[in-house]
């Protein structure tokens, strides 16, 4: 008879403690971020449309030699909107060649986007069906990703870019590679 007194109580209690364990394990902000496989791993291989020249086609091995920004956007997507102003300064500073990769898009949305908010991107390809983005692991837009000139995916990001995200982390990939030639 005590026993079952006491047992929604006890109960009450283990679901108090695993719901605080939960949050405590969740105080680290980075929490969404998942570590990509892919880093200090060569670039997965593609062949995609050029955007604003649908007939030519650019490939991994096109962009080789220097190193590149590969940066995930699509018109649909409104948090793209809300990094557009940060990658354009950063496309601004001509430092490293930023590449835009239109991600499951209609093409005259892409292309109306750009023309409504700027082109900052050195190059833009289109990757209408989604296909190669599997191999790179993209889930998502806004996504970018730090290739260094052999190939090498160096840094990734999920989300939208802020010039904090630049400074503290971008810049710092960036200078390893500069370094390291």
């Amino acid at each position: 008879m005590k026993l079952n007194r006491w047992l929604p109580l006890a109960i009450f209690s283990a679901i108090a403690v695993l719901l605080a364990a939960g949050v405590w394990l969740s105080r680290k902000p980075d929490r969404d971020a998942l570590p990509s496989p892919l880093i200090d791993k060569p670039a997965p291989a593609f062949a995609l449309p050029v955007l604003h020249e649908p007939q030519r086609t650019v490939t991994l091995q096109d962009l080789r030699g220097a190193p590149f920004l590969l940066n995930v956007w699509g018109s649909w997507c409104p948090e793209c909107q809300v990094e557009h102003p940060v990658i354009t300064r950063f496309a601004e500073t001509k430092r490293i060649r930023v590449v835009g990769y239109n991600w499951k898009d209609d093409r005259a949305d892409a292309l109306r986007w750009l023309d409504q908010f700027g082109n900052p991107y050195w190059l833009v390809i289109a990757d209408v069906e989604g296909k190669s983005a599997i191999d790179w692991g993209i889930y998502g837009a806004p996504e970018t990703f730090l290739v260094d000139g052999n190939g090498t995916i160096r840094w990734k990001h999920v989300g939208p870019l802020t010039d904090a995200l630049i400074a503290g982390e971008l810049l710092p990939a960036l200078q390893r590679i500069e370094d390291a030639r």
